[in-house]
């Protein structure tokens, strides 16, 4: 049974290129991290990500603007905003529902909003293993489309070694429900994707890819069916041992450059001037957000 790799990725500038190239190179789903001031399960790979993105301007107007572009380029991937209750609770709860759809998501993760909570929100849920089997019934009701299996209890980050706690996580939540089971948090090396794939039916990757994606030079990146790919300097990055073997072997090739070009033709300059322009107008009543 082929299995779901999901790629998160801050947003930011250069986030419609590394999206399209993950999904060039197989990846099934791309997270797109909305970046918070305060993001309590985020460890530190995720956390510097988000005070780039936030030192560079990307607010939540301009994170709607990445969405829509990161649309424009994989097509009908499935793209997953992934942020926190605050920032909805600044910029609107049903608006940001109506503008992320608009602007091409197909689902929604909020990290610190637990199951039962604003239930007109849908959005997939997160459980741990510390979550109690009523909880994660509960969880599962009220997803949307997958349940993220949480692997630790701690914060997002890359591990030495898969955390055990997985499996028992695994099964407890296949006895009590029958939607999809990804993986996430702590899973950065082929051994360790491969072995969540084992128990769960998608495997996210967080922290290895944002550390990747934010190397200061020029890299192309692969992935490949049987191992854990790797840039031209031997840095391993997407993981691929189970999971979307079909559309790795028919799309095996190498990811684009994603660092720009200095040069900037008159047509590009003008096409990014419009995008800034855009993506710095407020809309009433939004603040800082």
């Amino acid at each position: 049974m082929s299995k779901a790799l999901v790629i998160y990725l801050m947003a930011g500038s250069e986030t419609p290129r590394l999206a399209e190239a993950a999904v060039a190179g197989g990846a099934d789903i791309v997270e797109l991290g909305f970046p918070f001031s305060d993001p309590l399960a985020d460890g530190p790979v995720i956390r510097a990500a988000g005070e780039r993105a936030l030192a560079a301007g990307m607010r939540t107007a301009r994170c709607l603007d990445c969405l829509a572009e990161t649309r424009s380029r994989v097509g009908d991937t499935p793209l997953v905003p992934m942020t926190y209750a605050s920032l909805l609770e600044a910029y609107g709860w049903q608006r940001f529902v109506a503008d992320s759809r608009a602007a091409g998501a197909t689902g929604l993760i909020i990290a610190d909003l637990p199951a039962g909570e604003r239930t007109y929100v849908k959005r997939i849920q997160l459980v741990a293993p510390t979550s109690t089997d009523e909880r994660i019934a509960l969880a599962a009701a009220e997803t949307d489309g997958w349940l993220y299996l949480v692997t630790v209890t701690g914060t997002t980050g890359a591990r030495a070694e898969l955390s055990s706690a997985l499996g028992g996580l695994a099964e407890r939540a296949r006895r009590l429900t029958d939607v999809p089971l990804y993986a996430g948090f702590g899973i950065s090396t082929p051994e360790q994707a491969a072995a969540a794939a084992a128990v769960a039916d998608g495997v996210v990757v967080g922290s290895r890819a944002v550390q990747v994606a934010a190397r200061p030079l020029p890299a192309r990146f692969y992935v490949q069916s049987e191992s854990l790919g790797g840039d031209s300097c031997g840095v391993p990055f997407w993981p691929a041992p189970a999971c979307s073997r079909s559309r790795a072997r028919r799309r095996r090739q190498p990811f684009h450059e994603h660092r720009p070009s200095r040069r900037c033709s008159g047509r590009r300059r003008s096409r990014v001037s419009a995008a800034r322009s855009r993506s710095t107008r407020r809309p009433p009543g939004t603040g800082n957000v």
